[in-house]
């Protein structure tokens, strides 16, 4: 890459970003940004005026205690993903933000994660695996006493806990069994029965649930007998079911006023959101102006009288917006866009959103971001499929800076949903289950034989993935070796049987849900891993992976390496000593990701 190129790369991928995480009642906002090299909190104040509260080692966020001056902080040791909970106190009239000796201890076991899942005026509520590692606990602690009590203990993956107004009873949210499903549970004296809400051998997933203005029923996002999640009322005892907002072709998002007066109501259409405003029954209100078009997070104050839109968008790396929800109308409180240079700006693309057809039939809908014009003319006509993690996930129109710092350097970048990727539907969704799993494999090379419609030349094409598409990184360059000319594999699976071996143990039955079981289905597991096709490992690879990983162990790395080095095919392995599962700090992405697209231009340049 030439110098100015080199520059421009370096700045695209240390772009600041802004996300908001809670909002007091006089408008105050909770507020995460990463001028510091990863995500740190910073209040936001009504007057415009900026106070960074935190310099912590690793990525933090946290909640405001309502009615008190003090905030929950959420944070890790070098990505290892056990959360630990402190206590920071805003009104010590410290001089610079709070560094780890700063905060007073709350929940802490490093051995063990301690997720914060609510907090109301008594204290907080929060899950953990600290009783067998595996199974989680919801738990709820008086911040005056200390006193805690278990208010959950039914096992499984918890995901979300929402209290009632009451404050006498919990909606838990918790994943189930099933393939890209969850299941609602409802204790306390609310509780009917065995506070079974929904229903755990169904195919459908349930979140952002909240409890109806009484406490009689709750409200939620649910797929529910449906293609597509719906904003639903449900009894507590599961057997009344009302759909308040719906879409037969699009998923719904509601997020809920705390006092249940109103309904944000997300839209989403090929990775892009809209919202609106809804009444507690479902009437349209007004719609809100979100200031980008992308993906938003809707952040309400206790009081319910405003509510914060944080906004993600190719052009846009962070948004926060204090809308009115009577209106609808909104102000910017920050914008990440706004603070960069305008030369940077104005490399930064919109994607196109195309249907790549595949030989049984199907669709792969997909975003394409094109080479920016006047780029490396050695890059003219290279193209890299960047896929998803996952992969009950999808590919959005947010702000990538990989993304956008490959096209900038000259490529074109593919942005594809295979199938098993959220946001299409159940039957998408549920497209790469156990024994489909090559099916998804197999878009890829659907893709790549689409190159060619874009001027593409397919023989300079390489793919980049995380986690789960760092597995999709592997499995192409390994299943279809022709195909593909290098691969970037980011704390990627190289085997499904020694991942799900070594993956943590809270996570291993969640997985097996997806990928097939170590029990019964060891045999597609070992066809479906692309370390069974090392022999037909042609193209050299750039492997990234954080030593701390819970979900994805290094070793899954370290053992793609050993095995290439023996073949003699070249694989370059990064490990980044203080991250896990991913790269969080700026030093370690302007470490890793220069190196991994100089070493693309040097396999994929003409």
């Amino acid at each position: 890459m030439g110098r100015v190129t080199a520059d421009l790369i370096t700045r695209l991928l240390a772009a600041r970003t802004w996300t908001a995480f809670d909002v007091d009642g006089e408008g105050r906002v909770l507020a995460g940004h990463d001028e510091l090299g990863s995500t740190q909190l910073v209040e936001l104040h009504p007057d415009g005026t900026r106070t960074p509260l935190t310099a912590l080692p690793s990525k933090c966020s946290g909640r405001y205690l309502p009615g008190r001056r003090r905030v929950v902080v959420q944070h890790d040791r070098g990505g290892d993903e056990n959360m630990q909970l402190s206590l920071l106190d805003l009104d010590t009239g410290r001089s610079g933000p709070a560094g780890p000796e700063d905060l007073e201890p709350l929940v802490h076991d490093p051995a063990h994660m301690h997720v914060l899942a609510d907090v109301t005026e008594r204290g907080l509520v929060y899950h953990t695996n600290r009783r067998n590692g595996v199974d989680m606990d919801v738990v709820v602690r008086d911040l005056d006493t200390g006193a805690e009590r278990v208010v959950y203990d039914g096992g499984g993956y918890v995901g979300a806990v929402r209290v009632s107004h009451d404050g006498t009873s919990a909606a838990v949210t918790r994943l189930s069994l099933r393939p890209a499903s969850t299941v609602v549970d409802v204790v306390g004296p609310r509780a009917v029965g065995d506070g079974r809400v929904t229903d755990p051998d169904e195919l459908a997933l349930h979140h952002h649930v909240a409890w109806t203005a009484d406490d009689d029923a709750l409200v939620l996002s649910s797929s529910h007998h449906r293609e597509f999640t719906a904003v639903c009322r449900v009894s507590t005892d599961g057997r009344e079911w009302t759909t308040l907002v719906a879409d037969d072709e699009h998923d719904l998002v509601g997020w809920w006023a705390p006092d249940g007066s109103a309904v944000v109501v997300g839209r989403l259409v090929d990775g892009a959101m809209t919202l609106a405003v809804h009444e507690p029954d479902g009437t349209h209100r007004c719609d809100v102006e979100t200031g980008a078009h992308g993906i938003p997070e809707v952040i309400w104050s206790a009081d319910s009288r405003r509510f914060v839109v944080a906004v993600t968008a190719p052009t846009e790396p962070g948004l926060l917006r204090s809308v009115d929800p009577r209106t609808g109308a909104g102000t910017t409180l920050a914008s990440s866009a706004a603070e960069l240079d305008e030369d940077l700006r104005a490399v930064l693309q919109e994607p196109t959103v195309r249907r790549v057809p595949t030989p049984d039939g199907e669709q792969v809908p997909c975003f394409v971001y094109a080479a920016r014009p006047g780029a490396d003319p050695a890059l003219e006509g290279a193209s890299v499929l960047h896929v998803h993690g996952g992969p009950e996930a999808a590919a959005q129109q947010v702000f990538h800076p990989v993304i956008q710092a490959l096209a900038a350097a000259g490529f074109t970048v593919l942005v594809p949903n295979v199938r098993g990727s959220a946001g299409y539907g159940k039957r998408w969704v549920s497209l790469d289950d156990v024994e489909k799993r090559l099916d998804s494999v197999a878009d890829l090379a659907a893709l790549h034989d689409w190159l060619p419609s874009l001027g593409l030349d397919p023989e300079r094409s390489a793919l980049w993935g995380g986690s789960y598409g760092g597995y999709m990184v592997l499995a192409g360059v390994s299943m279809q070796p022709e195909r593909w000319a290098a691969g970037v594999d980011i704390v990627g699976i190289s085997s499904l049987v020694t991942f799900l071996e070594n993956t943590s143990g809270y996570r291993r039955a969640y997985r097996e849900r997806e990928y097939g079981s170590l029990e019964r289905d060891r045999a597609f597991l070992e066809k479906a891993s692309p370390i069974t096709y090392l022999d037909q490992i042609r193209a050299p690879l750039f492997v990234i992976h954080g030593a701390n990983d819970p979900r994805v162990p290094l070793s899954e790395a370290e053992q793609i390496k050993a095995a290439l080095d023996d073949k003699g095919v070249p694989c370059e392995l990064r490990v980044y000593h203080d991250e896990g599962h991913g790269l969080a700090k700026r030093a370690n992405k302007l470490d890793a990701y220069p190196a991994a697209l100089a070493f693309l231009r040097e396999h994929l340049a003409r």
